[in-house]
């Protein structure tokens, strides 16, 4: 596993906070495209089938009556993270761009790091070693921690006030990643919902390295592991993501995701 969101996780403020903490310190470490989940429950195949197919009568959002300029999402966002969390841990540049990108990743196989829209956290993935194989460290998930407190601190209302008005930036970006046709907060409800449908792992997961084939040894070794259990490796990346934090940090980011979903769908029309 790498450094790194999810993850997103993961709007505006509040996926930032959740989705894009999730995504700290979890680049997931699979270096080959994971294969398509066989029979991947429907919260799953929903999320990773492109958006536009996914509703007919999609949940959109009322045009803001103070949309964002790009030129503001900056000073939007010091105002509801401070300055201080803005600087250390958000990549500003082209971010409305760079969070679409990551949410609908959360969806898919993979998050490519080059779009977050979040900076990596120091450290590395580490594991520990049992008598049955490789699992997760039981601190693994403490590196997380001071971002789920921080998520948590995070207003659900106003993050869904700034996410509507950082809307029609995030809209546009969406539609030029490749659907024309879609609707962003579709995407967003939807990797919400695959992200609280994540299964509860409780007990010490299992990992292991991934074979490199070739004759130049790999100098990062913890980037290579992948879940030994196939169910958990066909998992998105999103998914994934959570289990890598650990189930009490899992727990309270599933918590802080429904009172988002909660403000978002209050905010919402259907169409």
């Amino acid at each position: 596993m790498t450094r790194g969101s999810w993850g997103p996780l993961l709007l505006a403020a509040a996926v930032i906070a959740v989705g894009g903490y999730l995504l700290w310190g979890s680049k997931l470490f699979t270096p080959a495209p994971a294969p398509a989940p066989a029979a991947p429950p429907a919260t799953a195949a929903s999320a990773q089938r492109p958006a536009e197919t996914a509703s007919a009568a999609p949940i959109e959002l009322p045009a803001p009556a103070t949309p964002l300029a790009a030129s503001e999402v900056a000073k939007a966002l010091t105002d509801l993270l401070g300055r201080k969390a803005v600087a250390s841990f958000l990549q500003l540049e082209d971010f409305p761009r760079r969070l679409a990108a990551t949410v609908d990743n959360l969806g898919r196989a993979h998050a490519p790091a080059a779009l977050w829209p979040v900076n990596p956290t120091p450290g590395r993935f580490t594991v520990e070693e049992r008598d049955s194989g490789s699992v997760i460290a039981a601190d693994n998930g403490a590196r997380y921690t001071p971002f789920v407190l921080l998520a948590e601190g995070v207003d659900a209302g106003r993050a869904a006030d700034l996410y509507v008005r950082m809307y029609p930036l995030l809209q546009r970006s969406y539609q030029e990643l490749g659907y024309p046709k879609g609707y962003f907060n579709e995407r967003v409800l939807a990797i919400i919902d695959l992200l609280l449908a994540t299964p509860a792992v409780e007990s010490p997961v299992k990992v292991q390295l991934a074979e490199v084939k070739g004759p130049v040894p790999s100098l990062r070794p913890w980037v290579r592991y992948e879940y030994a259990d196939p169910a958990l490796e066909s998992l998105s990346a999103g998914q994934k993501i959570l289990l890598r934090v650990g189930p009490v940090n899992a727990r309270r980011l599933k918590a802080k995701l429904v009172q988002l979903r909660q403000e978002i769908v209050a905010r919402a029309i259907r169409r």
